[in-house]
């Protein structure tokens, strides 16, 4: 009888190896080159996750309303009966098999590939924990019984289905089916959304969040969570140095138990490269151009060496490119139109750097990733031992017109913190595509399959138990406009240097806080002498923005940008049915 982790009377290539795993992209794998370091680059036909295109299956798991759209079982059975004719046909799955996370609180997972999935069993086998490494001896040689399964076929298309693809969660089983898309995001993320549930089941909440530990001055050592959405920041500042000692846990998803036990998710980080350089994140640059490293829609140079900053391609590039370009979605005829020299960048794309539909290929995706294992990354923690959380933050990266967050805050309640934490704001970044403007996401989490406000009352009920832990915001962003903005010197930009040494001062309690007036939160009082060192690396105008609009003469700007949030607070938080005394706390 066929295991139940392995459903299908196929061929399996068990757990290859990550050598094996690179033989077999190049073989079945379309849009893949070798890199000058020696690693695979795919070129994807998603340039991210494809939320439009997710379902849960009506009526299974708790009796709790899902947050995502959902699909009836009938429909989902016929979709599912098709991937497994799918499967039948081309004879061969690649089975990986591993945990996501270590130690009492890690669950056994296994992921099967159809072949041209390749390149995406090898950057998930990475990023899980072998068996090895999580089960005793004895275990091992019993039948592996996984809590999570995922079935992957890049190459099926849904005719009759949105965008000819869909992932569909079955919450009754732990198992999830990807069908169509070829990013790897959707192998990534199918496991962790089941996790967020299961997680919310048992007590706990998993947190769209990287950590990392740090030992304070005192010597005492505690965790540092760190929310946001994909593109705040929360790779880099995961990976950013503060005091005598950090080190980096994770850069993605953890789990959040009573007292403030953490448990993470992953053995390696899924870090974006748009921009990378070594000055600015040698850690993430240095795993990133190594051979170990799995790329996912990075720029190459015909030599194949890294651009990272690669924005509009020349008709030279997109003429080498042609049939990768073509083979992952580009039109070909008006990529002919502009190899031929018709039509310009200039004529398709817009001053925000955007292109018209259908000439998307000539803006190179921003949303260019790597999987880098945790091995390559130097000072990096003991997973098998990892303290307390007693810091909480969330990343807003703040761009536009309304971007009048403070450089850092800290909240002065619980309930305060669950109300910012649920309202997960930020401006649109790449990772969303073309769109951009303000977002609100509840605690930054896309993957949590349930009712969003059982996601703040599930925080309060943990922070009540987590006895002297900090909870904070930083903007990763711009304070009065956005880039050409802070050209004209009209706004300002909040740079990674900033950033650290806001964190570097939260972190060694030097701050002398004030009451911001509008928020009820706390803001650095730059005026303060305590303050004077932080001032020196922070501009007075990226801590206080309402100097920055009083000295631009925009003050009335400013108030009005504080009438507008806080009425939108109020209507996202009760819109979700959040508890008052959270509400009141956010907007007082």
């Amino acid at each position: 009888m066929t295991a139940y982790h392995r459903p299908f009377d196929v061929e399996y290539l068990e757990n290859p190896s990550q050598e094996r795993l690179r033989e077999l992209t190049l073989q079945h794998t379309p849009a893949c080159m070798v890199t000058a370091a020696g690693s695979i680059n795919k070129v994807s036909r998603n340039k991210a996750r494809q939320a439009k295109y997710t379902y849960i299956i009506e009526g299974t798991g708790s009796a709790s309303a899902w947050s995502h759209q959902t699909i009836s079982r009938e429909k989902a059975d016929e979709i599912i009966a098709r991937q497994a004719a799918y499967i039948q046909e081309k004879g061969q799955l690649i089975a990986v098999d591993g945990y996501v996370g270590l130690g009492e609180k890690a669950f056994g997972a296994t992921w099967l590939y159809t072949p041209e999935g390749a390149n995406i069993a090898g950057m998930q086998q990475i990023l899980s924990f072998p068996r090895e490494e999580v089960e005793p001896k004895d275990a091992l040689a019993k039948p592996y019984a996984p809590t999570f399964r995922l079935y992957y076929t890049p190459d099926l298309f849904l005719e009759d289905m949105p965008g000819r693809q869909a992932i569909i969660a079955d919450m009754s089983t732990w198992t999830t089916y990807v069908i169509g898309p070829d990013y790897f995001g959707e192998s990534k993320k199918g496991v962790l959304r089941m996790l967020n549930h299961y997680v919310f089941e048992r007590g706990g909440l998993v947190l769209h969040a990287g950590a990392k530990a740090v030992t304070k001055t005192s010597g005492d050592k505690i965790t540092m969570t760190v929310m946001g959405l994909s593109g705040t920041g929360k790779t880099t500042t995961t990976f950013s140095k503060q005091g005598d000692l950090t080190e980096p846990i994770q850069d993605d998803m953890v789990a959040l138990w009573p007292k403030g036990y953490l448990s993470i998710t992953e053995n390696g980080c899924f870090a974006k490269i748009d921009g990378l350089t070594h000055e600015s994140e040698p850690v993430i640059y240095a795993g990133t151009t190594s051979n170990d490293a799995w790329l996912e829609n990075a720029f190459l140079e015909a030599d194949g060496t890294f651009d990272f900053k690669k924005g509009v391609l020349t008709q030279a590039d997109v003429k080498r490119l042609k049939d990768v370009l073509v083979a992952t979605g580009a039109n070909e005829a008006n990529l002919l139109k502009y190899v031929a020299g018709e039509v310009s960048a200039d004529d398709v794309v817009d001053e925000n750097g955007v292109p018209k539909d259908g000439w998307d290929f000539v803006k190179w995706t921003q949303n260019g990733r790597s999987i880098i294992p945790m091995k390559s990354i130097p000072g990096a923690a003991d997973l098998h031992a990892i303290p307390e959380v007693r810091s909480m933050g969330i990343l807003n990266r703040d761009e536009g017109a309304d971007a009048a967050m403070p450089g850092i805050l800290r909240f002065t309640s619980p309930e305060q913190a669950a109300g910012f934490f649920m309202l997960g704001e930020t401006s649109k970044t790449s990772a969303a595509g073309k769109e951009r403007g303000k977002t609100r996401s509840p605690f930054t989490q896309p993957f949590f399959p349930a009712e969003h406000r059982l996601q703040a009352e599930r925080f309060a009920e943990l922070a009540a138990t987590m006895e002297g832990v900090s909870m904070w915001l930083m903007n990763t962003g711009y304070v009065g406009g956005d880039a050409k903005d802070a050209k004209s010197g009209k706004a300002l930009k909040v740079k990674i240097r900033h950033s650290s040494a806001m964190l570097e001062a939260l972190l060694s309690e030097s701050i002398k806080w004030k009451r911001d007036e509008n928020f009820g939160y706390e803001i650095v009082d730059v005026d303060a002498p305590e303050n004077a060192a932080l001032v020196e690396k922070v501009p007075a105008e990226i801590l206080d923005p309402s100097r920055l609009y009083a000295k631009n003469g925009r003050a009335g700007e400013y108030d009005e940008w504080v009438t507008t949030m806080s009425q939108a607070r109020r209507d996202f938080l009760t819109r979700f049915g959040v508890p008052q005394p959270i509400v009141d706390a956010t907007c007082p």
